[in-house]
């Protein structure tokens, strides 16, 4: 089983959801192949510095094997400089291009 969420917006809401969906599938499916792709005004939420309560899960989420993909165009629109994402995170030149790229490699698209 392989998936992809997709975040691009700011929404905490949205992200918690999304957070809490891939924890559910990790629990459900411990061999999946999880794999989270976050561009546009997103990105703002996978700094190192960012609220507690969502930069633990996402660092609980890293250590659980979930990939987690940051738009470096995102970065560069809202000034963020690699160096200040979470621990973990990759960074790719172009998030749709990466999105397509693991939907064409047979990933689930799933969109909180």
């Amino acid at each position: 089983m392989k998936v992809v969420f997709h975040l691009d917006l700011d929404e905490e809401k949205i992200l918690r959801i999304a957070l809490t969906n891939m924890e559910n599938l990790r629990a459900a499916k411990p061999g999946a192949r999880i794999n989270l792709l976050v561009n546009g005004p997103a990105v703002k939420f996978f700094r190192k510095n960012g609220e507690d309560e969502f930069l633990e899960r996402i660092k609980n989420l890293i250590q659980a094997e979930v990939t987690v993909f940051v738009c470096q165009n995102a970065l560069r629109a809202f000034d963020i400089p690699e160096t200040d994402l979470c621990p973990g995170c990759e960074t790719v030149p172009a998030g749709v291009v990466a999105l397509i790229k693991l939907q064409q490699q047979g990933c689930a698209y799933i969109k909180p």
